[in-house]
């Protein structure tokens, strides 16, 4: 029998290129269930046959009604960072509701290192989400996914300006890896007849700091970067002023706690892995969006 394929947060960027990528791979679109909280938003999949369903991660309800059929999911992390203990209650609701549909596998999202005391604000919540889906009868893939680099683009314009890029990760390295490519590796694991149980870090192809980072964005650009480290405290204050609502300033701070502390800083083959193709190096990344760059 056919697989059915579900994709949850299929709205979002993420969810939407998984969606993408399992199409180019020639998959039914009948066979692909797509799940939001906006089903309108995902019109132009419906158009083309793909199964849109509404799901609240609020309500296990319709989690329920939405995951039925589903034989291997793509559970992606939701966003809810607006309330403590929102995001784990969110998870565990899903992971019921994919036990009750009777589905065989899960690929959780998750993040490098989710360990206990982690400085990274989300990851007792990604720890706890792994462990729940332990305790549970599924088989399931686990994608730690590193940092994208896709969100350094938003700090380019100041540093570019100012000639400083700013974080508080020190001399810490991390493995950047695009989106795209943990949408691709999301797909592949997905799409895959895989079973059983495994944990998988998605990274890039390199560690880097973020003074290589400079180095590389000063070449693109033609002119000069250099990297200026703050503390956690100072960076969050600057994110503030800069109108981050200050939970999502702390959450964005404590990922360059983690990178300084070095754990971003594993390298693996995963991409190459799932997927055939090499994972794009960052200096391929910054090449290809030069226009952006160079504005």
């Amino acid at each position: 029998m056919s697989a059915t394929y579900l994709v949850t947060g299929a709205s979002g960027q993420l969810g939407r290129r998984v969606v993408s990528n399992l199409l180019e791979r020639g998959i039914a679109p009948a066979r692909i269930i797509a799940t939001t909280r906006k089903p309108e938003s995902l019109a132009a999949l419906a158009e083309r046959g793909v199964v849109v369903r509404a799901a609240d991660f609020d309500d296990e309800t319709s989690l329920t009604k939405a995951f039925a059929g589903a034989t291997r999911a793509l559970l992606v992390s939701t966003d809810a960072l607006d309330a403590p203990g929102k995001r784990i209650a969110q998870h565990r609701a899903a992971i019921r509701a994919l036990e009750a549909a009777k589905v065989d596998h899960v690929v959780y999202t998750s993040v490098p290192n989710p360990y206990p005391g982690s400085p990274v604000a989300i990851g007792q919540d990604h720890l706890e989400t792994e462990q729940e889906l332990g305790r549970t009868r599924l088989g399931f893939t686990v994608l730690r996914n590193s940092l994208y680099f896709d969100l350094l683009l938003h700090a380019l314009p100041a540093a570019l300006t100012s000639g400083d890029l700013v974080d508080a990760r020190g001399d810490g390295a991390a493995a950047f890896v695009t989106r795209e490519d943990c949408a691709l590796a999301a797909a592949a694991a997905l799409a895959s007849d895989t079973r059983g149980r495994r944990i998988m870090d998605v990274t890039g192809p390199a560690a880097l700091t973020s003074a290589d980072v400079a180095k590389l964005v000063s070449d693109v650009a033609k002119k000069p970067i250099r990297h200026v480290s703050l503390s956690k405290d100072a960076l969050v204050a600057g994110l503030t002023a800069h109108g981050f609502p200050p939970a999502i300033a702390d959450v964005y701070a404590s990922f360059d706690v983690a990178i300084e502390k070095g754990d971003f800083h594993v390298v693996s083959s995963t991409v190459k892995e799932l997927t055939g193709n090499a994972p794009e190096s960052v200096a391929a990344f910054l090449a290809r969006h030069a226009s952006v760059i160079t504005g």
